[in-house]
């Protein structure tokens, strides 16, 4: 696979999403859980959708329950949790798992575009993300703990491009 315009997700209320659908757009992939330490950070997520989804951001949540059981609920309850408690209007896929035999697709490219620390390629937690530019290819790779407003500059300078 040449770029994240190569991959498709299934959205979380059903049908399928070809990620070209985002070409020539920035996105920032999370993995999400909506019981873990960092949950919190749905608040910080969507404001990054509002304040530079005009400008062609686009945030795409991929709930993964492979982490401390993090997110056992259905894809149903998790669109609801997340729309009731953090107001969440950026698109949600369908849970899915990003470490392992059963990974998603997307996040094999993911890692192996953008390892972790000392080259790891697995995800190491919930809220592990991925900012990837106009032209499909991954920028950066961001930890759990670092918040999404502090990924503004990152987002402008990928908007400018």
């Amino acid at each position: 696979m040449a770029s994240v315009y190569d991959f498709e997700a299934q959205q979380i209320g059903g049908g399928t999403v070809p990620l070209a659908r985002f070409r020539g757009k920035p996105l920032l992939i999370v993995n999400t859980a909506s019981a873990c330490g960092f949950t919190p950070q749905f608040a910080g997520l969507e404001e990054l959708h509002r304040r530079y989804g005009s400008r062609g951001l686009v945030v795409l949540g991929f709930p993964c329950n492979q982490f401390g059981q993090q997110d056992p609920g259905t894809n149903e309850e998790i669109a609801s949790f997340c729309q009731l408690n953090y107001g969440v209007s950026f698109p949600m896929m369908e849970k899915v798992a990003v470490n392992g035999p059963e990974a998603h697709p997307l996040y094999r490219w993911l890692t192996a575009e953008a390892p972790g620390l000392l080259g790891s390629k697995a995800i190491k937690w919930n809220f592990t993300k991925f900012l990837v530019g106009k032209d499909g290819r991954v920028i950066r790779r961001y930890a759990p703990q670092d918040a999404p407003g502090k990924l503004a500059a990152d987002i402008e300078a990928a908007l400018a491009d």
